[in-house]
């Protein structure tokens, strides 16, 4: 039987693990290797990791950083970050890496998901959109770290990336980033009922009781969260932590 799926988010920047609020004010967390080794010992479902320097500054993505990571992961790994060509994706999936998170290029060149798609699955491709809620009420997709606007409704086009051969949406909220005070459930439901495909929501966990939440209303969903694994306690003391067999047994 299907289960949700609950997916610690780590950000790489400078080859260090770094966590953010608003996508602001990057604060060093420790070793993206060490952590890595941690989550396999708790077992994960799942490990997202997404370097916020590549696309920011036009750089390749770091290949001997991503080797090392999928050669330690003991978990299906998710990459993001500077990928604008299908050899790219190619060289990455070489590495050991499953999925391959694709953003802003292709929020400039649709097209690149059907020829990535093509290429290595479906199932292996996932669409990114770092999204902020606009004065209205309507959404925006953003990239380059939330600093550049793309005029995109993300309603409208994860219907696109869906048609193209996308296998995942990952919908991250800007707003609600590193707040630790609950998921953008409003814009979840609305993505949610636009497609079919696979969906994880990140941005704004600060319980299981987050989690449990997203799980009751959307059932079979990928849950991901960064600093909830990141961090302990209220002051935020730095600790990679996870659910435990029964801690997760009592989400579903």
């Amino acid at each position: 039987m299907l289960r949700p799926r609950i997916i610690p988010s780590l950000l790489i920047q400078d080859n260090g693990l770094v966590k953010t609020v608003n996508f602001k004010n990057p604060k060093y967390v420790g070793d993206p290797i060490n952590a890595v080794k941690i989550f396999n010992e708790k077992e994960v479902d799942e490990l997202s990791i997404f370097d916020i320097d590549a696309t920011f500054h036009e750089k390749e993505p770091n290949y001997s950083l991503i080797e090392k990571l999928a050669n330690q992961s003991m978990m299906p790994l998710c990459y993001g970050g500077g990928v604008k060509t299908v050899e790219q994706a190619e060289r990455i999936f070489s590495l050991g890496v499953e999925k391959i998170a694709l953003s802003s290029a292709i929020l400039k060149n649709p097209n690149l998901i059907t020829k990535i798609a093509d290429r290595v699955g479906s199932q292996s491709v996932v669409v990114v959109l770092d999204v902020k809620k606009k004065i209205l009420g309507n959404y925006e997709a953003y990239t380059h770290n939330g600093n550049k606007s793309t005029g995109i409704n993300p309603l409208k086009f994860v219907e696109e990336a869906q048609r193209l051969g996308a296998g995942e949406i990952v919908i991250n909220s800007i707003d609600k980033d590193g707040l630790m005070k609950g998921y953008d459930l409003d814009l979840i439901k609305k993505i949610r009922e636009k497609i079919t495909i696979p969906m994880t929501v990140l941005g704004g966990a600060g319980s299981l009781d987050d989690i449990k939440k997203i799980i009751k209303q959307h059932g079979v969903i990928g849950i991901a969260a960064g600093s909830l694994f990141v961090f302990k306690g209220p002051y935020k003391a730095v600790l990679i932590n996870y659910p435990n067999r029964e801690e997760k047994n009592k989400l579903f």
